[in-house]
């Protein structure tokens, strides 16, 4: 029985992408100048190349 549970488990892991690569973190920040002064700029996030997910402020 444990052994059926545990290659069933096995299978659930394989094909829910657990052997995709793991995300990479990315970072940038930046200043724009212009007629209001100068604004700078900040972006956090993650990517695995297929789906990227980030948050900027």
């Amino acid at each position: 029985m444990i052994r059926l549970i545990a290659i069933a488990a096995l299978t659930f892991v394989a094909a829910c992408g657990a052997d995709d690569p793991p995300f990479r973190p990315t970072g940038n920040v930046g200043v724009s100048v212009g007629p209001n002064g100068v604004t700078p700029s900040v972006g956090v996030g993650a990517t695995n190349g297929t789906f990227n997910v980030g948050l900027s402020l």
